[in-house]
Parts: C-alpha cells; structure tokens; sequence
C-alpha cells in the first residue's frame, strides 16, 4: 500500500507515527499538520539518512503528488512508507487542527 487516506493518519497521528512533510519551507510555514517533520522534496535525497526507523513511514504535501513520489522513493530502498492522499490541503479543509508559522 503507498496511499492512506487521512483517517488512517489519524490514527497514525494518535499513536505518534513519524510524519515527514516534503513540501518546501514557505509552504509549511504558512500551514502545517501537527507533528510533521520537514524534510523538502528538493532536499530529500540528501537527507534521506536523517529519516529514523519507523514500523511506517507518513509522507505529506501539499495535496498528495510529491508525498507519492518520496513514498515510492523510500519503498524502492525497503522502508515501509505511505503517502497521505490528499495533503495537508485536505487535512486543513476537514477543519482538522493546524500550525503555522516557523
């Protein structure tokens, strides 16, 4: 499986899973699902070493499109990830709880 929906990632969220947001920093800064860590797709090859183990690994964007790709990027390197479909644009619509700023 590579795509969950967001009622999965609560759950994921609950148990306190490790969530990677690959959006780029001005975009996380204006809003952003609790709990993320910021690791930018333009930066995610390089950084891809600081990702800890995880049973699984949550990938959000924007919407779903670059979470796919890092998710795919990280299941070819056998670490179980799975991209949030929707993003955090969904996420922020369903009047789930948000932060902002740096």
């Amino acid at each position: 499986m590579t795509e969950v929906d967001l009622n999965a990632r609560d759950g994921a969220l609950a148990s306190g899973a490790l969530v990677i947001d690959v959006r780029e920093a001005d975009e996380y800064a204006e809003v952003r699902v609790p709990g993320v860590t910021l690791i930018p797709l333009s930066e995610f090859v390089a950084r891809v070493g600081e990702i800890p183990d995880a049973d699984v690994v949550y990938v959000i964007c924007a919407v779903g499109g670059r979470s796919l790709q890092a998710a795919q990027y990280l299941n070819a390197r056998g670490i179980n990830a799975v991209s949030v479909a929707g993003g955090t644009s969904a996420w922020s619509q369903s009047g789930r709880p948000v932060e902002t700023g740096v």
